[in-house]
């Protein structure tokens, strides 16, 4: 089984030596994302829901890139900066994700650079 790389330009591009996406057989498995505005590369400031919002978008335009949609995404990892966002973070992720129910693992850890208070990777099934 051979894997392939997975790029869009609907999301950021990769700022370091990994790529957007992974797919191989009928996973996917995506690079955790950021609130970074894929056309200007430059984080999206604002409250933890504006950026949660801009990290979902990034996600689904991977995913959609794989084959992929927010239904067939079984796992998500979603990482805050400070467990005090998770109700303002929960709201956007159920809006993009809540009908599908992954499962899912939300833990806090230091911001990933460049310092966002947010981001989430997701393993799908196409």
């Amino acid at each position: 089984m051979q894997k392939e790389v997975i790029n869009t330009n609907q999301a950021p591009a990769a700022i370091g030596p990994y790529v957007q996406a992974t797919r191989l057989g009928d996973l996917v498995f995506t690079s955790g994302q950021i609130p970074l505005d894929p056309t200007t590369m430059e984080l999206v400031t604002g409250a933890v829901d504006v950026q949660a919002e801009q990290v979902m978008k990034n996600l689904l335009a991977i995913l959609e890139a794989a084959g992929a949609t927010a239904q067939t995404v079984v796992k998500t990892t979603c990482f805050l900066k400070n467990m005090e966002d998770f109700a303002a973070f929960n709201g956007v992720y159920a809006k993009y994700l809540g009908e599908a129910a992954p499962a899912r693992s939300c833990v806090e850890v230091p911001p990933p650079p460049p310092a966002a208070p947010v981001a989430v990777a997701a393993i799908a099934y196409v």
